[in-house]
């Protein structure tokens, strides 16, 4: 899955720096369902006091699924989420994206989430494919 570069912008990235919210809006643009994920789940954040929010519910199709794969897979796509939302994503198998505060980011919730064990616990039969 590739983003759709739009010509200005790869002009850009050929002669110099990328702006950052170019950047993002052509992930926004190239990748709606991943991030239509990570900004509900920044939302859900927004409106609790937790240390994170999380996606439970597993992309309708394979080309969802492998959206959400490609912008947290890539350390710049990703890297572009967390600077754009203000948090810490973490990721644990083809649908589990978590929003984490930066003051939670190293706390024993975020070492739970993104330890070995939690990804163990996080598997199932279903999830195998994933």
């Amino acid at each position: 899955m590739s983003l759709t570069v739009p010509p200005d912008l790869l002009h850009a990235a050929e002669t110099g720096p990328v702006d950052e919210e170019a950047f993002v809006a052509c992930v926004r643009d190239s990748l709606p369902y991943a991030w239509e994920t990570v900004s509900r789940v920044v939302a859900d954040l927004e409106t609790s006091d937790a240390d994170f929010a999380d996606n439970v519910v597993p992309p309708p199709t394979e080309a969802e699924r492998g959206q959400l794969l490609r912008a947290l897979a890539s350390d710049a796509i990703r890297a572009g989420l967390e600077r754009h939302f203000g948090v810490r994503l973490a990721f644990q198998n083809c649908h589990r994206v978590a929003a984490f505060r930066l003051a939670a980011v190293g706390s024993e919730t975020h070492r739970r989430f993104t330890s070995s064990r939690g990804q163990l616990l996080n598997q199932s039969p279903t999830l195998r494919n994933c």
